[in-house]
């Protein structure tokens, strides 16, 4: 192992840990103006008048490919992810945990409402506007201005 590499290790080790650090701090705090900027050290990026509630969950791998517009409102429970287990060449006699990462960035619009409970999934922007029901999983991109529900989420109203 090179000097060079060992460094690069401890460096996001070290860094790894503190966002770990912050973004369970931001979990458990309120009022929302302390979370919203608990993530922002965390690298999330979040437009002004946004609010965050407690025990929100914010990709912890990769913060950094998570953006949040203005005068978005996120309620408890969501979960926000920018990485997950790439499936593709997933068979038989294999372990799911050894199958590597595949990340996606996650936009949420400006004035966008993410429901209690709701789940975003890698590779997803939700337009201007649109309401993200309570307990929703958003699997594909959402229009701006509509209603999504459901597991997957589907678009059931236009505003």
């Amino acid at each position: 192992m090179s000097i060079v590499s060992y460094r690069r290790g401890i460096k996001e080790i070290f860094f790894g840990t503190i966002n770990r650090i912050l973004h369970i701090i931001a979990y458990f705090t309120f009022p929302y103006q302390i979370t919203v900027f608990l993530h922002r050290l965390r690298g999330v990026k979040i437009g002004e008048k946004s609010h965050i509630a407690r025990l929100v969950s914010i990709d912890d791998r990769n913060p950094e490919l998570i953006e949040i517009g203005k005068g978005v409102a996120i309620t408890t429970g969501v979960m926000i992810l920018s990485h997950q287990r790439d499936l593709s060449n997933y068979k038989p006699g294999m372990f799911a945990m050894h199958c590597p990462f595949k990340e996606g960035k996650v936009i949420i619009k400006d004035g966008a409402h993410i429901g209690l409970g709701a789940i975003i999934m890698p590779g997803v922007i939700i337009g201007e506007g649109a309401v993200i029901g309570a307990g929703a999983v958003v699997t594909k991109d959402i229009p701006p201005y509509t209603l999504a529900v459901g597991v997957p989420a589907k678009i059931i109203k236009k505003f």
